[in-house]
C-alpha cells in the first residue's frame, strides 16, 4: 500500500500519465475519470472485492488465451470444443478477445453432504473436479486399434440427478459398442475422511481395450497448472499435494508434459516413467485398466476432500446424519408434474448443499458470501421450515458488519442492512423465537445505519432522502440511486420497528416506523419525477434512468416485499414494459451485464403476476423449467443461442431458492397476515387423481400444510396448522373453484367448483 503521505505529496497523476504517454498507452487517469462519468458520484466507484474477483477470472482467461488455442489437438472439456468449432452455435470468434473464458456453457453440478461445505462438481460431459478451483478427472475408452470414447467430443450424452440417497450425478456415454457410465457422489464415513467417490463402467461389446482416467490441467472455467504429478502405490500425487486413489493397480501409466503435448496424443506407447514434472503447469497423466470384449470394467476412484483447504464442516464432531434425513425434515412437494417435482426436489438438494456453512450462491465461481443472495436463499430455506439452518446463519452476520452499522460483503452496495433486516424479521416471525442481546443490539445498529445513510431532504433533487449512489446491486448498471436498494430500506425499517416492539423498545420502534414511512414518501416521490415515470408511468431504476432492462430491481417493491399492493399501476406498467421489451422465450432477459436469460428475476416476475391474478405467471414457470439442465440446475444467466450457462456460477444457490418459493407460492402465499391457499395450482393438475400437497412450510406464527382432494362434488381442503397465537386467516383461492375464507383453526372445507354445467 501506498502511505496516504505520499500519496498527498507526491505527483501520482502526472508520473502516471508521463510514463504511459511514453509508452504509447492510453492515459489510465483520464479514461477512469471518463469511465466514472458514466455513473453517478458514489463513495465507492467500484467494490474492491468485485475487481479482485474480476482480474483473477480474466487471468485464467488470459492463460487459456495461451493454451488453447494453440494445442486444439489436445482433448479439452465440453466448453472448449463448443467455443472452439466453428460448425458450432457456440463458436466465439477470437481476434479482439481480451481472454478466453467460458460464456456458453457454464453449467455444472455440485455433489455433497448438508453438513459439508465440499463441492465436487461435475460438468456436462461428466468431467469432475473434485476439490474446489483445480485439477480435473476425465474417463475415455480406448479400443486396441486406438480409438478413442472422448465424452467431451460427444454430441449428446445422458445425465442424471439422483436424489435417493447420497447426491450422485450419472454420465452415461455412448457409441457403437462403447459404453462408458461415471457416477460421482461424496462419502462421508470412510477412513479417510469425507471423500469424492467415482466409480467408472467401460464395456466393449466387439473388441478390447482400455478403460483410460486422465488427470487434466484444467476445471470449467480453464486452466489449472499441474507442474508436478507422480504415481505410486495406486495413486497420482498431484503438485505433491492432492491425491487421487485408485481401488486397483493399473496395467500401465503414462505422463506428459506441455513440450510433448497432450497425454492423449500418445496412448499406445508403453510405460517409460512414473512421473512428469513439467515447468509450465501443464503436466497430464493417463491410468489404464483392461477390458475384455463383451466384458465390463469398473474403476473406483477416491479424492480425499480434507485437502482442500477451503473445505469446512457444520459437524462439530458427531456423526454426519444421512442426506436423507434431512432431506426429510423439509417441505415436501407432490404434484403430478413430474418435471416441475423433480426441480423442486433438486432446488432442495441445492440449498442444503450451499448452506453447510454459510451461505454460498453457488459452488464454483460464486463460492463466496454476498448478503443479498444468503438473505433470499435463506427466506427459502424458512419456506422449507430449516429454522435451525437459519438461525445459525443470522447469528453468522454480526460478525461481518462494520462498527458504523454497515452488514458489508462488498462495498458500495446499500441493499444488505434492510435485507439482514427483513429476513431476521422473518425468522422472528414465523418462529416466535427473540435474539440473543449481542444480536438484537447489532440489528438496530444496522437499522440506524439505514437512518443515517440516506440523502438529505434538503437538496432539491430527485434523490432526496434515498440512499445514496452505490453500485450496481443487481447488475442494473453504473454507480446510481438505485430504488432496489431503497425498497430493501423501507423493508428494513420496518422489520426492525417490529422487532424493537417484540423486544419491548418502544423508542426505536417508534423511530423505525416512522422512517421507513418518510423513506417510504421520498421514494415514490423521486419516482414521479423520474423519466420512466414520465413518459410509461412504469418505475425505473433510478430517479435518472430512462426504462430499461434495470427497472426489474423496482419490481422488488412487491415481491417479495409487498409494500405495494397487488395490481399497483406502477408495478403493473413496468412488468408490461419488461415483458414487451426485456423478455426473450416467455423469461427475462437481462440486458446488462448478464446479457442472458435470468432465472430468478424470471420468477419474481412470475411472482407479481401471480399477486396479481394474471395467469401468465404460468408461461413464465414453463420456460424456467425448460431451460434446467437435465440434472435440475440453471446457471445464474443463460446464453439464449446455446441454452448453457454464460454469466456467474453454473449451478446458481438463489435460482433454485426462487423455484422453491415459486413451487410454494402456488399452493400456499402470504398477503400480510392471510395465508392466500391454492392460488397458482395449475388447472391441469386437478384433472389428475393424485393428491396435491405441499409442507409443512413456516408462516408467520407457526406451520402450515395443505392437501387438495378431487372429489365427485367439489375440492377438498386438507389443512394442517400449528398456530401460536389467534389463527391465520386463510383464503382458498383455487382456480376453477369458488373462493373461501377460512382460518388455521379449520382443517377441512369443501371447494365448490366456480360454474356448474
Amino acid at each position: 500500500m501506498v502511505p496516504e503521505l505520499f500519496k498527498k505529496w507526491l505527483p501520482w497523476r502526472f508520473l502516471i500519465r508521463r510514463v504511459t504517454g511514453f509508452y504509447g498507452f492510453l492515459d489510465p487517469v483520464t479514461l477512469m475519470a471518463r469511465l466514472r462519468q458514466f455513473g453517478k458520484p458514489s463513495e465507492v466507484q467500484e467494490p474492491i472485492e468485485l475487481l479482485r474477483a474480476g482480474l483473477i477470472f480474466h487471468a485464467r482467461g488470459l492463460v487459456n488465451t495461451r493454451a488453447i488455442q494453440y494445442n486444439l489437438d489436445w482433448v479439452w472439456p465440453f466448453w472448449v470444443v463448443k467455443q472452439f468449432t466453428p460448425q458450432d452455435a457456440s463458436f466465439i470468434p477470437r481476434g479482439f478477445s481480451f481472454s478466453h473464458i467460458n460464456v456458453t456453457h457454464r453449467n455444472w453440478t455440485a455433489v455433497g453432504h448438508p453438513d459439508l461445505a465440499a463441492y465436487p462438481i461435475i460438468d456436462p460431459r461428466g468431467l469432475v473436479t473434485p476439490l474446489f478451483d483445480a485439477w480435473s478427472i476425465d474417463v475415455w475408452l480406448m479400443t486396441k486399434d486406438n480409438n478413442l470414447l472422448l465424452p467431451s467430443r460427444q454430441p449428446s450424452v445422458v445425465q442424471t440427478l439422483d436424489l435417493s440417497g447420497e447426491l450422485a450425478v450419472t454420465t452415461a456415454t455412448e457409441e457403437n459398442s462403447l459404453s462408458l457410465v461415471c457416477t460421482a457422489r461424496v462419502k462421508m464415513d470412510t477412513p479417510a475422511g469425507p471423500v469424492m467417490q467415482m466409480t467408472a463402467r467401460g464395456s466393449m461389446q466387439t473388441d478390447t481395450g482400455w478403460l483410460v482416467v486422465s488427470i487434466r490441467p484444467y476445471n470449467p472455467e480453464g486452466i489449472y497448472f499441474i507442474d508436478h504429478i507422480r504415481f505410486k502405490d495406486s495413486r497420482f500425487v498431484i503438485n505433491h499435494t492432492h491425491e487421487v486413489h485408485f481401488g486397483a493397480a493399473p496395467e500401465k501409466v503414462l505422463f506428459s508434459t506441455y513440450d510433448h503435448g497432450d497425454v492423449a496424443l500418445e496412448l499406445d506407447r508403453p510405460q517409460a516413467e512414473n512421473q512428469a514434472a513439467c515447468p509450465i503447469g501443464m503436466a497430464t497423466a493417463a491410468a489404464f485398466f483392461p477390458i475384455g470384449a463383451k466384458e465390463a470394467t469398473q474403476i473406483d476412484i477416491q479424492v480425499p476432500l480434507n485437502q482442500d483447504t477451503d473445505v469446512v464442516s457444520s459437524n462439530t464432531g458427531r456423526p454426519a446424519a444421512p442426506a436423507s434425513h434431512m432431506v426429510s425434515q423439509t417441505a415436501a412437494l407432490a404434484i403430478p408434474d413430474a418435471k416441475f417435482q423433480f426441480l423442486y426436489d433438486a432446488a432442495v438438494r441445492t440449498l442444503l448443499l450451499l448452506s453447510a456453512d454459510e451461505v454460498v450462491p453457488g459452488p464454483y465461481t460464486y463460492r463466496r458470501f454476498w448478503f443479498r443472495d444468503a438473505c433470499l436463499m435463506m427466506n427459502a430455506l424458512l419456506g422449507l421450515g430449516l429454522a435451525q439452518r437459519c438461525e445459525r446463519l443470522i447469528q453468522g452476520f454480526e460478525s461481518r458488519q462494520k462498527l458504523s452499522g454497515y452488514f458489508q460483503s462488498q462495498e458500495g452496495e446499500w441493499d444488505s442492512n434492510g435485507q439482514v433486516l427483513w429476513i431476521a424479521h422473518r425468522f422472528a416471525q414465523c418462529t416466535g423465537q427473540g435474539f440473543s442481546t449481542s444480536v438484537f443490539t447489532s440489528l438496530m445498529k444496522g437499522a440506524r445505519w439505514i437512518v443515517h445513510k440516506r440523502r438529505s431532504k434538503k437538496d432539491g433533487k430527485p434523490h432526496d432522502g434515498l440512499l445514496p449512489a452505490g453500485f450496481s446491486a443487481e447488475h442494473l448498471g453504473p454507480n446510481d440511486y438505485y430504488y432496489w436498494d431503497d425498497f430493501w430500506g423501507v423493508a428494513g425499517l420496518r422489520a426492525a420497528a417490529e422487532l424493537a416492539k417484540n423486544q419491548g423498545n418502544a423508542a426505536d420502534q417508534n423511530l423505525f416506523a416512522a422512517q421507513a414511512m418518510d423513506f417510504e414518501t421520498c421514494i415514490f416521490t423521486s419516482l414521479a419525477q423520474s423519466p420512466g415515470y414520465q413518459k410509461h408511468q412504469a418505475m425505473p431504476a433510478s430517479p435518472y434512468r430512462r426504462m430499461d432492462a434495470g427497472a426489474v430491481g423496482s419490481l422488488v417493491a412487491d415481491y417479495p416485499l409487498q409494500i405495494t399492493s397487488p395490481n399497483d399501476a406502477g408495478i403493473m406498467n413496468t412488468l408490461s414494459y419488461l415483458m414487451s421489451h426485456c423478455s426473450f422465450g416467455n423469461a427475462f432477459f437481462q440486458d446488462m451485464i448478464h446479457s442472458g436469460i435470468n432465472i430468478y428475476l424470471t420468477l419474481a416476475v412470475a411472482q407479481t403476476f401471480l399477486r396479481s391474478r394474471n395467469p401468465r405467471y404460468k408461461e413464465l414457470i414453463h420456460a424456467v423449467a425448460d431451460l434446467a439442465t437435465p440434472t435440475g440446475q440453471w446457471p445464474e444467466a443463460i446464453n439464449p443461442l446455446t441454452g448453457g450457462g454464460c454469466m456467474g456460477d453454473g449451478q446458481h444457490g438463489w435460482a433454485a431458492a426462487e423455484w422453491v418459493m415459486m413451487m410454494r407460492s402456488l399452493f400456499i402465499r402470504e398477503e400480510g397476515r392471510t395465508l392466500i391457499l391454492g392460488s397458482g395450482i395449475f388447472p391441469e393438475w386437478l384433472e389428475q387423481d393424485t393428491p396435491l400437497c405441499f409442507g409443512p412450510t413456516l408462516v408467520p406464527g407457526g406451520v402450515v400444510s395443505v392437501r387438495f382432494v378431487r372429489s365427485r362434488t367439489g375440492l377438498e381442503l386438507f389443512l394442517t396448522a400449528s398456530v401460536k397465537g389467534r389463527p391465520l386467516p386463510c383464503t382458498a383461492a383455487v382456480p376453477g373453484y369458488r373462493p373461501k375464507e377460512l382460518d388455521t383453526s379449520h382443517g377441512y372445507c369443501l371447494l365448490e367448483p366456480a360454474s356448474f354445467p
